[in-house]
């Protein structure tokens, strides 16, 4: 539940967003629903918003959300489910359920798998509820854009890149993928930027290599 509540009201900030850049309230819950990774909905949300089209939305919002694949090699593993359950456990397959489930391996694999579920399941109602309040906030408020509220996607990404920004390397690598992005904003469609600064990443981690 500590993991579940803060991340859940985060979801208020997507809610608004969601209304701030053009969908609706029923649109915005089923991102959640269905989508539920939030800085995809975020990006998708985003790039839609800035006027690109849908195929540059998914796409920004599926390389945003490449890793909860790479968690669920590891998961599967712990998990071992079948049938429904599997597709249940795919679409609880975050960063906060991943991170909870690693946290308690010395506790032993019956932890493991509770961590994941009880954080999944918590953090999934969660988010869907205040993505709820938050849309029918930002549409009781009139123009959201009026209010700010258009500038908690960029807030939002800044929040979830900051902490990850741990050394040299890897802020480097984030200074010239924002220059790249400014650089290419007004040359290409909106969403191609941020598509744009993973060649970044990719050249990074080849060379470690």
């Amino acid at each position: 539940m500590s993991v579940a509540l803060p991340v859940g009201t985060y979801g208020t900030a997507f809610g608004a967003s969601g209304i701030a850049n053009g969908f609706t309230v029923l649109q915005t819950c089923l991102l959640s629903l269905l989508l539920f990774s939030g800085a995809s909905q975020f990006a998708f949300v985003g790039v839609m918003g800035a006027g690109g089209s849908a195929l540059s939305g998914i796409a920004t919002g599926g390389l945003l959300g490449f890793r909860n694949g790479l968690y669920a090699l590891r998961m599967s593993q712990l998990l071992q489910v079948r049938g429904i359950k599997k597709f249940i456990a795919a679409q609880l397959t975050i960063d906060e359920s991943t991170g909870v489930a690693l946290a308690q391996e010395e506790r032993g694999e019956a932890a493991m798998r509770y961590g994941f579920w009880a954080t999944g399941i918590g953090v999934y109602i969660s988010w869907n509820v205040f993505t709820l309040l938050g849309a029918y906030g930002a549409q009781a408020l009139g123009n959201p854009s009026a209010w700010g509220l258009d500038a908690a996607v960029p807030a939002a990404f800044l929040g979830l890149v900051w902490p990850r920004l741990i050394d040299k390397r890897t802020q480097l690598i984030a200074v010239m993928a924002m220059v790249l992005a400014v650089l290419l904003v007004p040359l290409v469609p909106a969403g191609v930027p941020i598509i744009a600064t993973v060649a970044i990443a990719l050249i990074f981690g080849w060379r470690s290599r």
